[in-house]
């Protein structure tokens, strides 16, 4: 071979071989880039999946601590007041609430009343039952907030009914399924299951209506409970029914007086109905006498004296209310007197200042004492008064307080109980009227009071349920609580539930948050491995 001939093929060789290096070279190069760039997005990817779980758990750790409101329905109808809302941020104790059913009756309830009034009445109306575990949940996390907690647990009493035997021993009643027990320490209180299904319920005012307009009135109820149980002081109230194993009260004093019961059981005191002549009344701290049929002897007024002067120190309550045919009660009558106190034979009625209750016009009264009653939250709602009857001041001395609480309006007359004559004279008259004696030890003052309702009708279930159309509730509950001195209760009025909603149902809140949880995360993850395959086979 030439000597040119080798050199061309050393030549091409070496040509070749520096090809060969390069290819290698740039291979090597491509190699490491792919790793760099998988390596970034894999990175990018880490990161992104940790911000979003890390975000997630903040958020649960912010909503526990500082609860925020969030209800997308068009009527609000998950939202707490802020009535509700200060009492659980107040809460200093643990409120253990049992449902006694699983946590879906609930939707079964709603579908069930639907359809039975479609099939009674062909109306397509909703029962959105599943407010109540809702607001459960709203509950328990507004109560995280604070000292105490409320937790919320569901039990299918019919397949293990032993569960609930630990509160049977604090409570004699009867626990039955859908009911709703508190529970703090050994204090008990249960609603039963006929309220828990009444919480939702047509509005008085479309009762009679083909438009049903529904309300749901459970919150004042739940919340009540709440307070009431984790009350370490309870008002315990005698509610007098009977005297020597007869009935003291006439037929609406018997309705007034259950209506009354209920109102202040539901609002955090302890009731319970007492034989006047027969029970000891020492251990309560508030008599309610509703409608006598019949006066007392004086042996009976005797004991309700000796109740509130309480071996001089006082602290004691009552509420009297007078029944609108027992007019000739001498003995009861002197007992009033002495608290500078007389109920006239009449009543009020007023053709200008009234609302309509079932066709028939009743009076509206005034707060005529804005210090005893305070600001109220809407005072554009009426107080009506039925047939109020007049209440005057007798007298005042240093020894009695007289507060004239609610009066009619300066357009109102009366009409005579005896003989059913109008009167002609118009003018604002005494309807709710509390009296008080003090005493004093040192810099301290300590007193008894005797409130007198001249209306029964004020204390109509009806009226006092209605809370979003009188103030009779609100007005009532204000001038109790002020004169036992009780704070943690409170009026808040029913939630009108509008018929044509879209709102998302438990099952629908579930999936948005296996949505946000783990659907979101996953599919950025999924996104982030797409993108390193594609870099790493370019």
């Amino acid at each position: 071979m030439s000597k040119n001939k080798k050199e061309e093929i050393e030549k091409v060789e070496s040509a070749a071989a520096d090809e060969s290096s390069k290819s290698a070279s740039h291979a090597k190069r491509g190699t490491g880039k792919k790793i760099k760039y998988g390596s970034m997005s894999l990175g990018i990817v880490v990161v992104v999946i940790a911000i979003v779980v890390l975000l997630n758990l903040m958020c649960g750790l912010v909503v526990k601590r500082y609860p925020v409101k969030l209800d997308l329905t068009s009527d609000k109808r998950y939202d707490l007041s802020d009535e509700s809302i200060d009492a659980l941020k107040s809460l200093e104790k643990d409120v253990d609430i049992v449902v006694t059913c699983p946590e879906n009756d609930f939707e079964g309830l709603s579908n069930q009343y639907k359809a039975m009034i479609y099939q009674s009445y062909g109306m397509n109306v909703e029962f959105p039952y599943t407010i109540i575990p809702e607001m459960l949940e709203k509950y328990s996390m507004y109560a995280g907030s604070g000292k105490g907690s409320v937790n919320v647990k569901y039990v299918d009493i019919n397949k293990d009914p032993d569960v609930i035997a630990k509160y049977k021993a604090n409570y004699s009643g009867e626990i039955t399924a859908q009911s709703m027990i508190f529970a703090c320490g050994d204090r008990v209180k249960v609603i039963p299951q006929n309220e828990v299904i009444g919480m939702i319920a047509p509005s008085k005012a479309s009762a009679q209506s083909t438009n049903l307009q529904m309300v749901f009135g459970g919150e004042s109820t739940i919340t009540s409970a709440i307070m009431s149980v984790a009350d370490s002081k309870p008002i315990k109230v005698a509610v007098v029914s009977k005297m020597n194993g007869s009935v003291v009260v006439d037929q609406i004093g018997a309705n007034m007086a259950y209506s009354t019961e209920q109102f202040l059981n539901k609002n955090g005191y302890d009731c319970t109905e007492v034989d006047i002549a027969a029970d000891e009344l020492g251990d309560y701290d508030m008599i309610v006498l509703c409608c006598p049929a019949f006066d007392f002897s004086d042996d009976i007024i005797s004991k309700m004296t000796d109740f509130l002067y309480n071996d001089g120190k006082y602290e004691k309550d009552m509420i009297y209310i007078p029944s609108l045919d027992a007019l000739n009660l001498p003995n009861i009558t002197e007992f009033l007197a002495d608290w500078k106190i007389q109920i006239d034979e009449n009543y009020i009625k007023d053709d200008k200042n009234s609302v309509a209750i079932s066709g028939q016009l009743y009076p509206t009264v005034m707060v005529s004492d804005t210090e005893e009653v305070g600001t109220l939250p809407n005072d554009t709602l009426p107080i009506v008064a039925p047939f109020g009857r007049t209440i005057t001041v007798v007298g005042k001395n240093n020894e009695t307080v007289i507060k004239e609480l609610l009066k009619s309006n300066d357009t109102s007359y009366t009409a005579s109980l005896v003989d059913d004559s109008d009167s002609s004279e118009r003018a604002a008259y005494n309807i709710v009227v509390k009296a008080r004696k003090e005493t004093s030890s040192g810099i301290s003052v300590y007193g008894s009071d005797l409130l007198v309702i001249g209306s029964p009708y004020m204390l109509d279930s009806t009226i006092l349920s209605n809370t979003n159309t009188y103030n009779n509730a609100t007005v009532l509950l204000t001038v109790i609580n002020g004169m036992s001195g009780k704070e943690n209760s409170a009026i808040i009025p029913e939630k009108s539930l509008q018929q044509n909603y879209i709102s998302p149902d438990a099952t629908a809140l579930r999936v948005i948050e296996i949505t946000v949880i783990l659907v979101i995360p996953f599919i950025i993850a999924c996104i982030g491995l797409v993108v390193l395959l594609r870099r790493k086979n370019r």
